[in-house]
């Protein structure tokens, strides 16, 4: 690839040379001040308008087909604006927390909102009270015909829901309600910080030139995980814990009122618990939830090898403690810039589909991507798709190591599934969480075996021996240290919110239970692997996907994209080029079918632990490499 190679991803250039991208959010709207953002917001009273006066003239007997179809096309249309004025007033609102304006107008936007999710209870209640005559439209309609699994879905999630008036109510609570007490948990994780180094000499008030205090963000603090001085990962570690600690109260109000809000609308709606619901939105059955976690539970011993390994491979004396789990090797130390990132990432892309590659390309010219760690900044990273502008955003927090490079093409890799599904009817992009961690963890998985091979081929093509076995071991440990995240820790976080909703649903949680709750969790699924006095007892705190009312265990569907992603990525292998295209077709897929019948459609049983198991034991090999390795 032009201007970089694998080793320099890995071993890194003295300094980050390259500026690192905010993002250009103008081709939505050119600010939340603008007149096109305000026209957006009337077309989107008028649509929701327009939709609910169509739902409200259902015919009595007869019909059905063109009011139907006039339907779903306000449904689509209400749908996608809404979708993507509310994602942009998120990403102006995750790079600026303290905005007041930005925090007004993600209230004003939900308001909007309102409508529709009384729209979405109408429309259900319509289809399910003519079930028969949608059943024969579908099944003899061609224009309906495409959207039978959205129709058919519709009528199920009827079943699961309350009269119109009790939903119209909690979606206006909600605002006040779960959404305000997640967004009391970005606030407050998002403005905190700490004294990284005091102020010596005259900024202090002694004699002598000195420095200024330096301060470091939460999010800061969290991306010295990745450095290579102990010490360095150490400190930030007691200090995010210390962060936390003087957090815990709210941080532990909100928690209690999302999951109190939740457990209270999933009970008045019928369902059985947090995790039935969840397994619905997901696309998935029971039986294939069960099998992939009983999988990973089985898989457990294979990954507390890998971190034995890594403890010695790091010269420590015993285990490895939390702070060590993003530690990077000796050889893979030091940094690399922005741009050698972003031309490996378009490199990869392109080898396995040139249009891919030519989106990705795309993307970054176009500054899609905001990757700048900054004070008032979200931590962690999320791709946001705007439909109504055909265009995605990608925030992430890049500094400087490969897992840097790896999450921005984990979030372009959820741009380039939004990509595919550009053209194609709203309703058929709603794809589930499941999916859409596919198509982002296949993406890392592109990246990870190109540098690889490329490591490898160097080794053969006469380099340093020594050197270039030092360079495949670190990248086998970068791809390790990841799925270690993506399967053991994803597992202590779904043990973690089962306890959890389990309590809530009883009482309310104070944050030393919650606290303690975590280190349970934690010590079930790292077990030896980890120094259980140093573990990480506030996760519950800064992982923001516990705070989302409507959307709980947004975790295994991680394991099921990793896993899922392996899978793809040997049929890849085994298929060469021409697997490119099966793979748009999938991704196409994604919003019109069940993740059942999309893996089926892939030559894959999802249901049966054997699929799983194939899997895990491609890391499990991967892990026994390293350990000779080291």
């Amino acid at each position: 690839m032009p201007g970089s190679s694998p080793r320099d991803l890995v071993e890194g250039e003295a300094e980050v040379r390259d500026d690192v991208p905010s993002w250009d959010l103008s081709p939505i709207f050119p600010s939340l001040a603008s007149t096109e953002f305000g026209e957006a917001k009337e077309r989107m009273a008028a649509l929701a308008r327009d939709y609910l006066a169509q739902l409200e003239a259902l015919p009595a007997a007869g019909g059905l087909g063109p009011w139907l179809e006039r339907a779903l096309e306000l449904e689509g249309r209400a749908g996608s604006l809404y979708e993507t004025l509310g994602a942009y007033v998120y990403a102006v609102y995750s790079t600026d927390t303290g905005s007041a304006e930005a925090l007004a107008q993600i209230n004003a936007v939900e308001e909007l909102g309102l409508p529709l999710k009384k729209a979405e209870v109408l429309f259900r209640e319509a289809l399910a009270a003519r079930k028969d005559e949608v059943e024969a439209l579908v099944g003899h309609g061609a224009r309906l015909a495409h959207f039978a699994f959205h129709l058919r879905e519709e009528i199920f999630w009827q079943s699961k829901q309350m009269g119109i008036e009790l939903e119209d109510l909690a979606a206006d609570l909600s605002r006040s309600g779960g959404d305000a007490w997640s967004r009391l948990r970005d606030a407050i994780t998002a403005s905190a910080d700490a004294v990284w180094a005091p102020a010596s000499g005259a900024a202090a008030g002694a004699a002598g030139p000195g420095r200024p205090e330096l301060r470091k963000t939460l999010v800061e603090l969290r991306n010295l995980a990745y450095d290579p001085d102990r010490a360095v990962r150490e400190k930030a570690y007691r200090l995010e814990l210390g962060i936390c600690e003087s957090l815990k109260t709210p941080g532990a109000a909100a928690l209690n009122g999302v999951k109190g809000f939740s457990i209270s609308l999933n009970a008045r709606r019928g369902w059985d618990g947090a995790l039935e619901k969840s397994t619905a939105q997901c696309r998935i059955t029971p039986a294939a939830l069960d099998a992939l976690i009983g999988s990973l539970e089985e898989s457990l011993p294979s990954w507390r090898r890998y971190l034995a390994a890594k403890a010695r491979a790091l010269g420590l004396a015993g285990r490895c403690a939390f702070y060590d789990l993003f530690a990077p090797l000796p050889e893979a130390s030091g940094t690399y810039s922005f741009g050698e990132a972003r031309d490996f990432i378009v490199s990869v892309f392109s080898a396995f589909d040139p249009g891919m590659g030519e989106f990705a390309s795309r993307a970054f010219a176009s500054r899609a991507l905001d990757a700048k760690p900054r004070a008032g900044k979200v931590g962690g990273a999320y791709c946001a798709d705007m439909p109504e502008a055909g265009v995605s955003r990608v925030l992430c927090n890049f500094d400087g190591t490969y897992n840097s490079a790896s999450t921005m093409a984990h979030e372009l890799g959820h741009a380039w599934h939004s990509e595919r599904l550009r053209g194609q009817p709203y309703q058929d992009t709603r794809y589930p969480m499941t999916l859409a961690e596919t198509a982002s963890i296949f993406s890392e998985t592109l990246l990870f075996e190109a540098a690889l091979k490329s490591a490898k081929s160097g080794q053969t093509a006469g380099q340093k021996a020594g050197s270039e076995a030092d360079l495949e071991a670190a990248l086998l440990e970068i791809h390790l240290q990841d799925a270690c995240q993506v399967i053991v820790d994803i597992l202590s976080r779904f043990y973690f919110e089962r306890a959890v909703f389990e309590r809530r649903a009883k009482r309310e949680l104070a944050s030393e239970e919650l606290c303690e709750l975590m280190l349970e969790a934690q010590r079930a699924t790292y077990g030896e692997g980890l120094d259980p006095a140093l573990l990480h007892p506030y996760m519950w705190l800064v992982k923001g996907h516990y705070y989302s009312q409507d959307l709980a265990f947004y975790n295994f569907p991680y394991a099921f994209g990793q896993l899922f992603g392996a899978g793809l990525y040997a049929r890849n292998e085994a298929e060469g080029p021409s697997f490119a295209s099966v793979y748009r077709l999938l991704l196409e897929d994604s919003g019109r079918m069940s993740a059942v019948d999309v893996a089926a459609r892939a030559g894959f049983d999802i249901e049966k632990p054997d699929f799983w198991r194939g899997g895990l034991s491609l890391f499990a090999r991967q892990v026994e490499q390293f350990e000779a390795a080291v």
